[in-house]
């Protein structure tokens, strides 16, 4: 069994990586680590060292729900575990820790708005979802503004609660965001992650699932748009390790402008003790431009074969050529036509966080992209070698 701090040995199992709240079982980062090997270590270094004072993120909680309560909670009420030198810095140095709770069996009918702004400067945040048993709540967690951002987001799920949480990060386009969200689930429990991706210079983002329970279903959408220089880098775990649980997965991206860089990584570990569960993920990438550069690394680990289904597909192209000439012969614009696919191919997600004026919104920032870079003059040449969209799938049953 390798130490925590000899980073540089790949683990035989996802199971065996670290997680620990001291910061020395950590080492620092030289980019030969498997977890960091395309992260642009140079834009993130200085997260790898506690800071001091109270930071530069301030953090609103807006609800009118008199079953949901706001409290700040010591270092030891953190649900997250870290899994990264960033991680645990973060968590260590957090200068906000926020403890969202809602009540057992209540039904909160509005979202509750978690906005997290930073001012400029570095900052960290702890923050807790705590859901009691049998409720049902969405939390939207807003980041926006300026920083230097590590932070960590707990969600306790209940015993046969449902909850959603839609993490947007919706930075200025000079930010630098290092997160991880870990959601521990409780039996016959419902939980919904979406992640959407569209600000910032550097956005990495961690999102954990583990099952306390059997009867659990977790569902984890993502959404993510580069430009020219932004890396947008999301990681997924799903530790099945209770029986008869379920998990999906789907993330969709999309890259234009030179040295745009997207990186998906999707983990599953069926354990032994997870006999009759059903999991599936999925990853695509549409690539705009030249000079754009998409890494999708799906990874499926099983340890009993008494499972209902398991699977994972990745796939990364240009527009389709057959989609183009459909609403070209209609009459539709060559941009106008590429706005209607990109729009499309991310509606789907979109449409899953339920909220009318945030799927407007973000879905009014993809057309300002696709304006902004004139696509039309510009289009990804049909010589260009790339992977059909259906070209690399993988289905275990």
């Amino acid at each position: 069994m390798r130490s925590y701090t000899d980073s540089t040995v790949p683990d035989v199992s996802r199971a065996d990586r670290a997680r620990s709240r001291e910061v020395g079982d950590f080492a620092v980062p030289t980019g030969r680590e498997e977890e960091w090997r395309f992260t642009p270590l140079d834009k993130v270094r200085e997260l790898f060292e506690p800071s001091e004072g109270p930071g530069s993120v301030g953090v609103t909680v807006r609800t009118d729900d008199p079953a949901v309560t706001v409290v700040d909670h010591e270092p030891s009420g953190a649900v997250a575990r870290p899994g990264d030198r960033v991680a645990v810095v973060a968590q260590a140095s957090a200068g906000v820790r926020r403890t969202v709770r809602v009540a057992s069996e209540a039904v909160v009918a509005e979202p509750v708005h978690v906005d997290l702004v930073g001012t400029g400067g570095r900052g960290s945040v702890d923050l807790v979802v705590d859901v009691g048993a049998f409720s049902k709540v969405t939390v939207v967690v807003d980041h926006t503004g300026d920083a230097q951002f590590a932070g960590t987001v707990g969600i306790r799920v209940g015993d046969s609660a449902n909850v959603t949480v839609v993490s947007l990060q919706s930075w200025d386009r000079t930010a630098t965001h290092v997160g991880q969200h870990d959601a521990v689930l409780g039996r016959d429990s419902t939980f919904r992650h979406i992640a959407v991706s569209l600000g910032g210079d550097l956005v990495r983002l961690d999102v954990n699932v583990e099952y306390t329970g059997p009867g659990a279903s977790s569902e984890c959408f993502g959404v993510y748009f580069a430009d020219a220089g932004q890396h947008l880098e999301h990681r997924l775990f799903v530790d099945h390790s209770a029986p008869a649980c379920r998990s999906n997965v789907v993330y969709k991206g999309a890259l234009q402008g030179q040295d745009a860089h997207t990186v998906w990584i999707g983990d599953v570990l069926i354990r032994k003790e997870a006999e009759g569960i059903d999991t599936y993920e999925l990853n695509r990438n549409l690539v705009l431009t030249e000079g754009a550069r998409a890494d999708s690394v799906p990874n499926l680990e099983i340890e009993t074969g008494q499972i209902e289904g398991a699977g994972h597909a990745s796939a990364t192209g240009r527009f389709d050529d057959e989609q183009l000439f459909y609403l070209q012969a209609r009459g539709v614009r060559p941009l106008v036509a590429r706005r209607l696919v990109v729009r499309g191919f991310f509606a789907e997600i979109l449409q899953q966080i339920g909220i009318d004026d945030v799927e407007e919104r973000l879905l009014g920032v993809v057309e300002q992209r696709l304006s902004d870079a004139a696509l039309a003059d510009e289009p990804m040449s049909t010589s260009t070698a790339t992977t059909p969209l259906s070209a690399t799938e993988e289905t275990t049953a």
